[in-house]
């Protein structure tokens, strides 16, 4: 027993005013059990009692630990009363004043809520600006391409009158000699027969020149892309309903029961059934919809996985078997974005371009403008284009991914 005495247990004190008796022992209840945290007799603590072996304390022990402990409580109740009284007086009317009241801020100054509509005002009119001075370069940009197209355009028309004009006269020349001319007037002529011929083959046949196209990149500008893409991506506002289709389904990879989650198995599963459509060797799966014309664009969750591939593919695109033909990337019928570690590129057609990047997204976003011929990647967390394609799409494309880690999903 650890009491505050040693030997038997502690005994009744003497003198002590009468107070509640053991309904056990019928004795006063002066001793407190720590173990059971109640009050005790002095035989509830002895040879034979509940309490023996407890740790036991005196009542007014007790009594004047819990007294100290109301003190110090309603102390920091009092102080905790009085930050709060001075919270409500001193505190809450200023930040009330300068909030709304519009005479605050002939005293105070502009107000917190003023001051945040006129960043807002300054941001948004400082974009406006830019985008403006972007619209009328891009603009002046395009007319004077116009501009040169056409002048050229005039240039070859002007030339090619004057050729005609001069293999005519070249023409005209040599018949007449060939008509008029006896076998030694043509002979004398012989020196200037050769120079006609040779003035003749010096005017070259007409050639396709890029001089005469209009050239669409004066229409590329970083901002705009930019802009564009955190207008459609951003937000994801526009975005598409892409779902992937479980015929298309790797058996390395589990579908979601709503077919937008892929994650990788390394154990090929036996439940898939093979058909035509299924990729039976690579971890591939396309989208259940392709696009063939107007702008498409969906979002990618990517920050569980370290090995995956995002982008589009032809409906062509082969299953089978574990050649180049049917790798993403690796071919002419995938245009994709990929990822393994730390390492990031751009494949097509087996040509693979590394992208410097300066930290792993954790979403991905693919836009896909097909009047413009242009596939873009996009992280949505820094507003950021990844990488932009040109090229002429032969057919419809359908979303296509892989994973080789973990999980990706399309986001909705």
């Amino acid at each position: 027993m650890s009491a505050e005495g040693a030997g038997q247990g502690p005994g009744p004190e003497p003198g002590s005013e009468p107070g509640p008796i053991c309904p056990e022992h019928g004795q006063a209840l002066n001793w407190f059990c720590c173990s059971e945290r109640r009050l005790v007799c002095a035989a509830c603590t002895g040879l034979g009692g509940r309490c023996r072996g407890h740790r036991i304390r005196r009542a007014e022990k007790r009594a004047e630990e819990l007294r100290n402990k109301i003190v110090d409580q309603c102390e920091r109740l009092q102080l905790q009363s009085a930050t709060i009284t001075k919270y409500v007086a001193d505190v809450l009317p200023g930040k009330n004043q300068r909030a709304v009241d519009p005479t605050a801020c002939l005293i105070l100054g502009q107000s917190m809520a003023s001051a945040a509509r006129e960043l807002v005002i300054q941001r948004l009119g400082l974009v406006r600006s830019l985008c403006e001075s972007e619209e009328q370069r891009l603009l002046e940009q395009v007319h004077g391409e116009e501009e040169r197209a056409h002048q050229s355009i005039l240039t070859q028309r002007v030339h090619w009158a004057e050729a005609l004009q001069k293999l005519d006269t070249i023409r005209g020349s040599l018949v007449d000699m060939l008509t008029h001319l006896d076998d030694l007037q043509l002979i004398q002529k012989e020196q200037e027969i050769f120079e006609r011929t040779e003035e003749a083959e010096g005017i070259l046949d007409p050639k396709e020149s890029e001089k005469l196209n209009f050239n669409e990149k004066c229409t590329r500008s970083p901002l705009l892309t930019q802009l564009w893409a955190t207008a459609i991506l951003g937000s994801l506002s526009g975005t598409e309903d892409v779902r992937m289709d479980e015929r298309t389904v790797s058996p390395f990879l589990q579908l979601s029961d709503d077919r937008r989650t892929l994650t990788f198995n390394a154990k090929k599963s036996k439940a898939c059934a093979d058909g035509p459509e299924r990729f039976d060797h690579w971890p591939n799966a396309l989208a259940d919809t392709s696009f063939q014309a107007g702008l498409h664009a969906w979002m990618v969750n990517v920050q569980n996985s370290c090995a995956y591939k995002v982008g589009v593919a032809l409906g062509q695109l082969p299953r089978k078997g574990s050649g180049s033909d049917s790798r993403l990337g690796c071919n002419a019928f995938s245009w994709v974005f990929s990822r393994y570690g730390q390492d990031f590129r751009f494949s097509h057609d087996g040509q693979h371009e590394p992208l410097a990047l300066l930290r792993c997204p954790a979403q991905l976003g693919v836009l896909l403008d097909l009047q413009a011929q242009e596939l873009l990647f996009y992280e949505p967390a820094s507003g950021t284009v990844l990488h932009i394609h040109h090229a002429s799409f032969p057919g419809p494309l359908f979303p296509v991914f892989a994973v080789a880690d973990q999980t990706i999903s399309i986001v909705h």
